[in-house]
């Protein structure tokens, strides 16, 4: 099922706000000089113990000792966990630097596979442990659910408004962010917050452990040789608004969302289309969004999961769209960087979109060795600046969902 959004009559969404967290650290500045050189950051997982499992890495974030400050009360904060914090460093940052003020109508849209899933695993834990004890569980179960990250976000900085929670796999941060554009661009909310979130958890990993989708290797994706996907943990922010409203407040922009386009895959719960249909079908999508074709499309970060099918199914995909020209389009996939973050994915991957069109610069996939011969397209495999005015974002999930995001520079 295709879901096409057109521009008719309908208002600019630029980005006036971006913040970050990942295993290349938190913020804009570190990020995107981890991207830009093609840094790695996996490492042996800490967070919990994976000795009975085939795979031992996973590319974790250094979360800070303190928050930032907020309207958190002392005891309310010290219940977040890791996922919650990191959703709300990124969403401080975004806030922060879009020089917004608290609300009460500011909708918030973001979109997690997680939730905060270590303190389900937690609650488990203890009670089949302790059956009698209650100490701190109705907190766990509280905050376990995925809605609340989001109150938390509202509550830390001051506002109030609409929260829509998308759980969509692998393309739940790209739909939020698509989601968001849309209730811009049809003029139902001058501005958004939205973004992406996840951390790793114990369940997960052993799960996706278990469908032996995980590497035992730092992933690499599109190579030849690649067997299996990373994992990774993260979050990403963006503040949305109507491009006539950053401009009479005179707000930096730095960038500016052109496209959407999300498809349905049914073809089955695990496994994409091999002829990529559904891809191809949100990446025509975003581009009749954005009216724009192919040959304007700069960049492309591509899903690249490292997994056999999703990278064979996704360069069937690009090279079906786009056509006569897939020989000189710029490919990569930064999960070579920093793994699969999951829900938070299309979130992040969404931003190294925009710091590659601010800061001119072609992000790389360092640890590809020899390209699938299925790759018809430039994969960028070396450091290199260059000129970029726009980039496109796919984001490919479990159960058939699809999304595709397209930035243009702002100028």
């Amino acid at each position: 099922m295709l879901f096409p959004r057109t521009q008719t009559g309908s208002r600019r969404v630029v980005v006036t706000g971006a913040g970050i967290v990942t295993a290349l650290g938190a913020g804009w500045a570190a990020n995107a000089a981890g991207f830009r050189a093609g840094r790695t950051a996996f490492r042996p997982v800490t967070l919990f113990d994976v000795s009975r499992q085939r795979a031992k890495i996973a590319a974790e974030t250094d979360l800070p000792m303190r928050l930032p400050p907020s309207s958190l009360s002392p005891n309310h904060a010290k219940r977040l966990a890791r996922a919650s914090k990191m959703l709300l460093l990124a969403a401080h940052q975004a806030w922060t630097q879009s020089g917004w003020r608290a609300q009460d109508d500011l909708p918030v849209v973001v979109g997690t596979t997680s939730g905060e899933m270590s303190l389900g695993e937690t609650y488990l834990r203890d009670g089949l442990a302790f059956p009698r004890a209650r100490r701190h569980q109705p907190s766990r179960v509280t905050h376990y659910q995925a809605q609340q990250q989001g109150l938390d976000v509202c509550s830390a900085l001051g506002f109030s408004g609409p929260i829509t929670i998308i759980s969509n796999a692998c393309a739940s941060g790209a739909n939020a962010i698509g989601h968001a554009s849309d209730l811009i661009r049809r003029g139902r909310s001058e501005r958004v917050l939205a973004g992406g979130y996840d951390a790793l958890s114990q369940l997960t990993f052993a799960g996706f452990d278990s469908l032996q989708a995980l590497s035992a290797a730092p992933c690499r994706p599109f190579d030849a040789a690649r067997d299996g996907l990373t994992l990774g943990e993260g979050a990403a922010v963006l503040a949305l608004e109507s491009a006539d409203v950053a401009r009479r407040r005179g707000a930096e922009i730095l960038g500016e969302i052109i496209g959407y386009g999300a498809a349905t895959d049914t073809h089955h719960l695990t496994q994409p289309h091999p002829e990529g249909r559904a891809a191809l079908a949100a990446m025509n999508a975003a581009c009749l969004c954005a009216r724009i074709t192919p040959e304007e499309v700069d960049y492309i970060n591509a899903h690249g999961t490292a997994t056999p099918q999703n990278d064979a199914t996704e360069a069937a995909a690009i090279n079906r769209w786009a056509g006569a020209t897939a020989s000189k389009m710029p490919v990569s996939s930064t999960k070579s960087s920093i793994g699969h973050l999951l829900g938070a994915a299309g979130a992040v991957e969404a931003l190294v979109c925009l710091m590659a069109l601010r800061e001119q610069f072609f992000p790389p996939q360092t640890s590809l060795e020899q390209a699938d011969a299925a790759c018809r397209f430039q994969i960028v495999r070396q450091p290199r600046d260059g000129r970029l005015q726009v980039a496109m974002s796919n984001s490919f999930g479990f159960g058939g969902a699809n999304a595709t995001l397209i930035f243009r520079r702002w100028q």
